[in-house]
């Protein structure tokens, strides 16, 4: 019987920890796919986030990047990517669409637009609330993706310094497409 106990007490505190370490897959816009095993699932930092992950750093000197989903967006493209791209500032020399691209795609008949920019990020905690306080974050590099599903728009923002970001931005972007 205390074996039993033990046993049951022991399953209880393990198997929840164990859970955590595969968050399973991340839902979104009718979109579903399971997150690359380098993706380290994160509690997410506020309510606006259903998903939160870091994508780790192979070089000390760089912090680590990260991933946020944030459904119940807004879905209008041109409005959100003029605001971001104003969270940027471009090299010396150059102008912000020297250092914007954009992109757009389908996946599984779901419209998913991209904006991939660089520079000096200006980064607020939240962007657009005058008293958050700005962190002036040089060579970051954000991709801001907007997926408009049938009954939901979510915003994905993978995020971080330059290097970070296009480490792990190949296997970003299989998922995305992989998305079913």
């Amino acid at each position: 019987m205390r074996r039993l106990l033990a046993l049951s007490v022991f399953t209880a505190f393990t198997l929840p920890a164990l859970a955590d370490d595969k968050p399973g897959p991340v839902k979104f816009s009718g979109l579903s796919g399971e997150p690359p095993a380098t993706w380290k699932a994160e509690k997410p930092a506020n309510l606006l986030r259903s998903h939160q992950f870091k994508l780790p750093s192979d070089d000390k000197t760089y912090a680590d990047a990260e991933l946020t989903v944030s459904p119940k967006s807004s879905d209008d493209v041109t409005k959100n990517f003029d605001k971001w791209k104003t969270q940027f500032t471009p090299p010396d020399g150059k102008k912000v669409e020297d250092v914007t691209k954009t992109s757009s795609f389908e996946v599984s008949g779901v419209k998913v637009h991209v904006l991939d920019v660089s520079g000096t990020w200006k980064y607020k905690e939240r962007p657009f609330d005058p008293k958050s306080k700005e962190e002036i974050k040089p060579e970051y590099r954000a991709v801001w993706v907007i997926v408009v599903g049938k009954d939901d728009t979510t915003h994905l923002r993978l995020s971080g310094p330059q290097a970070v970001v296009g480490k792990h931005y190949a296997e970003f972007e299989k998922w995305l497409k992989g998305l079913k």
